[in-house]
């Protein structure tokens, strides 16, 4: 019998969204279709972390390939298993997948190892993604820590895009130190040719930082928000999250206008492994991108 590739209309937003059925069949071939893709780049951005700039082979497969900001693919390196990561790209560039991985494990140590040229294998794209299409003509707030930056290269790319879209762009993102921040190369192309209010902090400063030491949270201090028509989104270490979020809901910033990604909690990606299970909810197929109401209600997700 012989599989046809299927026909997406990726200018559909709402059929991109929507979760598998895993009891079909038909559904589950296409989350089990595997995309093979070369590694055409790869920057050093830390120590820990690199970013991945993969091709999809296949001309065919690369124009059905697409996904929407906070969606995530699984990445399988033949012989040593796979592993789930957020999509750290433009959209509109069909084919290309761009992934910043650190280096923390069997997986991702291999990862680290390979070389422009290798081919890996993609599945996806998975889980649901920021309502950017809803934020249209609102104030958007980005707060990352740490790798939490990766994921919302995404929507950056989407916002820059479509920049007369949005009003007023601020970005917070915090670090533990220096050495750790990334993509900082492109911080002054968000702010001139974008005119993004970009803030970075630091919790341990050493000589050569010029710029401020604290937590995130003291970065609310620069800015000023219009609570009635702002979108914020989240992303960095679950424990950050509660503490922004509360934060900007004191501040009258509505629960269901903030979004977050609880990406780190999950494993195989489709719902089966159940590591990722928070009381009744899997976070990689009912997430991993949810409003901050969602997320209050869900015990121990964050």
């Amino acid at each position: 019998m012989t599989y046809k590739i299927p026909v997406y209309d990726i200018n559909n937003e709402h059929s991109l969204s929507q979760t598998p059925n895993f009891n079909n069949k038909n559904a589950l071939m296409k989350t089990d279709m595997v995309y093979q893709c070369e590694i055409t780049n790869i920057v050093e951005l830390t120590e820990s972390e690199k970013l991945f700039q993969l091709k999809i082979i296949n001309p065919i497969e690369a124009k059905i390939f697409s996904f929407l900001p906070g969606q995530f693919v699984m990445v399988e390196v033949p012989g040593f298993g796979e592993i789930p990561v957020s999509i750290s790209g433009s959209t509109s560039r069909r084919g290309s997948v761009a992934l910043c991985i650190r280096k923390v494990g069997k997986v991702t140590g291999i990862l680290h190892k390979l070389k422009k040229g290798t081919m890996l294998g993609i599945r996806g794209p998975f889980g649901t993604h920021f309502p950017m299409k809803q934020m249209k003509g609102s104030n958007i707030l980005l707060i990352a820590g740490g790798l939490g930056i990766a994921p919302l290269r995404a929507p950056i790319y989407w916002i820059n895009e479509h920049r007369s879209d949005f009003e007023n762009v601020h970005i917070l993102y915090g670090v533990k130190t220096p050495e750790q921040i990334l993509f900082d190369f492109q911080f002054d192309s968000w702010r001139k040719i974008y005119n993004y209010d970009i803030h970075v902090i630091v919790e341990n400063s050493d000589k050569s930082w010029q710029g401020k030491t604290g937590l995130i949270t003291d970065l609310f201090k620069d800015i000023s928000i219009d609570v009635k028509n702002t979108y914020a989104i989240v992303c960095g270490p679950p424990a950050m999250f509660k503490f922004v979020c509360d934060y900007l809901n004191k501040q009258g910033l509505a629960m269901n206008q903030m979004f977050i990604s609880l990406e780190r909690r999950m494993h195989c990606g489709m719902g089966k492994c159940c590591r990722c299970m928070v009381g009744s909810t899997f976070t990689c197929v009912d997430g991993p991108v949810m409003d901050f109401w969602t997320v209050m209600n869900l015990k121990e997700a964050i």
